[in-house]
């Protein structure tokens, strides 16, 4: 288990402490951290349908990133007017709500540079805190078309199971950030000086351009409800990919500033994680009751701890299969996944609230949250430090609503 292990350090610090060797070399550290798991399941215990699982459940998780990621990169949006705070709250609620739509990375790509336009002559590290917090995490929890949640479909958990059984704990969470947000934005557009208010006042406007896009979405969005032939979904995921790419005008891709390199990462990335976090999915389904993780509460906290200063999609994975060795269950059959479900509703719900929305407790915790950030810096805008958005924003903002949301879900568990 020390390839999943050291990938996983290595993506929480290496970017901070020594950012331009990263960039240069993550898809070397990813591949042979990889290679010495795969190598040990070929040739040393010959268990070889076990990477071949796996690697089918890369593909199909990256056809679906891939795809979300370059419609959603078609699809341009400008705001010019004022940027009240029931505007901001309005804007944060339908980027939320598209981030079930289009991923939290397809989400966050589309809405952040309207977001930062719409506020630049007020902008302060609260915007980008609470871009992160909702669009960018709270957006993947309802249902599941991004990390974390779409690992646990591709395992056997039914597509509508999330928004059946979380849309409590979800709702809560977005409402509270929601509130909490207007009443500090209003704060904020109060103190803005008086030269600020004026060059934001006029008549609100909203131009989209690339809405062709649309069609291909809802082309991706049918197609994850297919489950045979084999990759027949993928296939149709990957031909409206390349019909929204070249159908895109070059305009719309130029002023989104897009380009392949964040899903070229998390391609390269992600292949290291499938591969490494085999033996540790193995390792929870036959010790899990060793761990003394076994109420909702537990699993809550823990997934959510880790998936803080990890990545929030492997995180997720792992304490699923924990959940589910914890009673006598494998992860790779998808009947015992139902038969899971039927009965471990609330360490389910505990697992996928903790992962989704702790993973916006720091800017590792999810793969977007640094994305936003290095955006919102590129404009010349404020952004908190790595210290400063966990003091200032997580502990006295954040914390407080995961607190909230543990009593929803183990009340209504």
């Amino acid at each position: 288990m020390l390839p999943f292990g050291l990938l996983l350090l290595c993506i929480a610090f290496l970017p901070l402490v020594l950012k331009h060797h990263w960039e240069r070399y993550y898809h070397l550290i990813a591949l042979f951290l990889a290679a010495i798991t795969t190598a040990y399941y070929l040739f040393g215990i010959r268990q070889s349908e076990r990477i071949l699982h796996e690697g089918s459940d890369y593909i199909r998780f990256m056809v679906l990133v891939g795809s979300l990621f370059v419609v959603s990169g078609g699809i341009h949006m400008q705001i010019r007017g004022q940027a009240t705070p029931l505007f901001n709250c309005t804007f944060l609620f339908l980027g939320t709500v598209a981030g079930s739509f289009l991923g939290t990375t397809g989400a966050s790509m589309l809405f952040i540079r309207p977001w930062l336009q719409a506020n630049k002559y007020r902008y302060t590290g609260l915007h980008t805190a609470f871009f992160i917090f909702l669009v960018s995490n709270v957006g993947g929890g309802l249902i599941p078309m991004g990390p974390p949640l779409f690992l646990g479909y591709l395992k056997g958990v039914p597509f509508w199971w999330t928004i059946q059984h979380c849309w409590l704990s979800w709702s809560v969470a977005l409402l509270c950030l929601l509130l909490t947000f207007y009443y500090v934005d209003r704060h904020n557009f109060r103190r803005a000086s008086a030269a600020a208010r004026q060059l934001e006042t006029g008549v609100r406007m909203i131009n989209m351009k690339g809405l062709r896009n649309i069609f291909f979405l809802a082309i991706i969005v049918g197609a994850v409800f297919i489950q045979h032939p084999p990759f027949l979904r993928e296939a149709i995921m990957l031909a409206a990919t390349v019909g929204s790419y070249f159908t895109t005008p070059k305009s719309v891709h130029w002023a989104n500033e897009f380009s392949f390199a964040p899903v070229k990462e998390v391609g390269w990335l992600f292949l290291g994680i499938f591969l490494t976090i085999v033996p540790v999915l193995d390792y929870m389904q036959l010790h899990a009751r060793d761990l003394a993780i076994d109420t909702p509460a537990k699993f809550y906290w823990v997934t959510g701890g880790l998936s803080a200063v990890l990545d929030n999609a492997p995180t997720y994975i792992m304490f699923f299969a924990g959940a589910l060795g914890h009673a006598g269950l494998g992860i790779e059959s998808p009947t015992a996944v139902r038969e899971f479900l039927s009965n471990g509703t609330a360490e389910m719900v505990a697992v996928s609230m903790g992962a989704v929305l702790f993973g916006a407790v720091t800017y590792i915790g999810n793969s977007p949250n640094f994305m936003i950030n290095s955006i919102a810096q590129q404009h010349k805008m404020h952004t908190p430090s790595f210290v400063g958005f966990v003091v200032r924003f997580s502990l006295p903002i954040l914390l407080p609503v995961l607190f909230l949301v543990s009593w929803v879900t183990m009340r209504g568990g």
